[in-house]
């Protein structure tokens, strides 16, 4: 593994109407444990679903995982109480940042809560400006991805969605969708 004073890390955005930015990131993120690197998960939406790249993480040693959050926000009973999840999570985040621990950060649907007016995208790209070390790789994922986010991201893809099976009348799939 490269010593980190000599990396350059990236900040990697994964947005767009399309399937595929958090198994994008999930990939990376099993990329970089191959390579003993430390790797955090922080997930916002999640919650208590079971994801079958969640118990694959468990068998490394050098990921750690948590899956955050009230659910799926779309279908929200309690926007405010989603909004101090969310912001609690985010302060998670900061603190594990912080801390200098990880090679690799997956902040996975950030971009969601960022979208609601939860999180400011403001906030989040100063955070990153701020107090991001410099050989540290972050990811952020989700949906409708800030323009300051976008702004100071190293690299920024926009998945384009094509067609999907959910328009079929396919429903999320195990081991596709999770």
């Amino acid at each position: 593994m490269k010593q980190r004073q000599k990396r350059t890390g990236i900040t990697l955005v994964l947005t767009g109407e399309g399937k595929g930015k958090s198994s994008s990131a999930f990939g990376t993120a099993f990329r970089a444990a191959g390579w003993n690197m430390q790797v955090l998960v922080i997930q916002f939406i999640k919650g208590k679903w079971k994801t079958g790249e969640q118990q694959a993480a468990s068998r490394f040693e050098n990921i750690e995982w948590h899956a955050l959050g009230d659910g799926f926000t779309w279908d929200t009973k309690n926007p405010e109480q989603d909004r101090r999840t969310s912001r609690e999570i985010w302060q998670l985040c900061q603190q594990k940042i912080r801390t200098r621990h990880y090679d690799l950060v997956v902040l996975d649907e950030i971009n969601y809560v960022c979208q609601y007016g939860w999180i400011s995208g403001q906030e989040i790209a100063a955070f990153i400006q701020q107090e991001k070390p410099p050989w540290m790789h972050l990811i952020l994922t989700g949906r409708g991805a800030s323009k300051e986010v976008i702004d100071i991201a190293d690299t920024v893809t926009e998945m384009r969605l094509v067609k999907h099976a959910f328009e079929q009348g396919i429903h999320a799939e195990q081991g596709i969708e999770f």
